[in-house]
């Protein structure tokens, strides 16, 4: 009889791996979903605006059922690790902003991963390494929230939902491209890679 993954698991299934990242994001979701009283979106419900495109983003997806392709996932290339998270039927919205430095890694655990990265670990190294790596995830899994990040209430325009458009062939290359994103090019109606640069004179 097969066993239901955790939610936990289920954070490790999607992204392949465990890793500090995914745990940072685990706990956020897991915290920003708590303040809002809710569980999974199962459409647009909620909204998750990400400040980073790192792995724990993977963990707000599964968690809060935000995603890219439901139109209700934001990612905003700010390189934070700050999360925005509202409720469309209630408005209330809450962000969470991971406080930087609250689990450092310590000297061993940076010189066993400057020999991985330039392919000069023994085997006996990597394993050390993989222990050393899961205790600093054990670490921030167990820090308190307090410690873990900041959590405050805030106001959020929030972005319309997802909509759905016809499809434009390009006269170029002869794919489809979504209305919107289709540009006129020597007269004729391109997608944006065919496009090329966008004129612009800096604003």
């Amino acid at each position: 009889m097969c066993r239901e993954l955790t939610p936990w698991e289920k954070c490790v299934e999607l992204h392949g791996h465990t890793c500090p990242g995914l745990v940072k994001g685990f706990k956020v979701a897991v915290i920003a979903l708590r303040e809002l009283g809710v569980a999974r979106a199962q459409d647009e419900e909620l909204v998750a605006i990400v400040e980073n495109d790192a792995c724990g983003i993977d963990a707000v997806q599964v968690l809060t059922g935000c995603t890219i392709g439901k139109g209700n996932l934001v990612y905003r290339d700010y390189g934070k690790q700050v999360y925005t998270f509202g409720n469309r039927k209630t408005g209330e919205v809450v962000r969470v902003a991971v406080k930087p430095g609250t689990v450092t890694k310590d000297q061993e655990y940076k010189e066993l991963q400057d020999k991985l990265k330039n392919g000069e670990a023994a085997p006996e190294e990597k394993d050390r390494f993989q222990q050393k790596h899961l205790e600093y995830c054990q670490k921030i899994l167990d820090l308190p929230d307090e410690e873990f990040c900041w959590v405050k209430k805030v106001d959020l325009d929030f972005p319309k939902k997802a909509r759905l458009f016809d499809t434009v062939v390009c006269q170029e290359c002869g794919e489809g491209a979504m209305e919107p994103r289709v540009r006129v090019k020597n007269g004729k109606l391109v997608c944006l890679a065919c496009a090329g640069e966008e004129y612009t004179k800096g604003w």
